[in-house]
């Protein structure tokens, strides 16, 4: 059985904290930078990064159906921190985390996850059979990667 507990990776981006955080923290952004979101809204009536505001995002991954799930957002500080909070059945909880640090005239942007309630037995099996997943950390690892890179492009082009 595949286990998750926690990873990251940071990337130095030549743009501003404030130019970097708002493309983090704008979540309908999200699938130009994220290689398994499909599309993001803000629900009930949020329009923007605030702590307590929740998105549903739809995801897909390589092989198996698109899902939905409703994130909620429990760090909000422009140009420091935007994490939230994702919790699906079988799937346990996981926080996602963006923080964002001077470097050098740029920003340090580190993204990570951390798994706070583990994925059951039933959710592993779906992951791996269902959706094809045989290395879910390498998988997120290589998104993760993926998305630190399209955010550097997107904010060193807006800079």
């Amino acid at each position: 059985m595949q286990s998750l507990d926690t990873d990251q990776l940071s990337i130095h981006i030549v743009a501003p904290p404030d130019v970097v955080y708002d493309l983090v923290a704008d979540v309908t952004r999200t699938p130009e930078f994220s290689p398994e979101i499909l599309r993001c809204t803000w629900l009930d009536g949020a329009t923007g990064p605030a702590v307590g505001a929740r998105f549903e995002a739809v995801n897909k991954v390589s092989r198996g159906p698109a899902w939905k799930n409703r994130p909620v957002v429990t760090v909000a500080r422009p140009g420091h921190e935007f994490a939230f909070s994702r919790t699906e059945p079988f799937s346990g909880t996981l926080v996602w985390r963006y923080r964002l640090e001077p470097d050098g005239g740029g920003t340090l942007l580190t993204e990570s996850y951390e798994v706070t309630r583990p994925i059951s037995r039933l959710g592993w099996f779906i992951i791996g059979r269902l959706f094809g997943c045989r290395n879910r950390r390498a998988d997120l690892h290589d998104g993760m990667r993926r998305t630190l890179d399209r955010v550097r492009d997107a904010a060193e082009r807006a800079a």
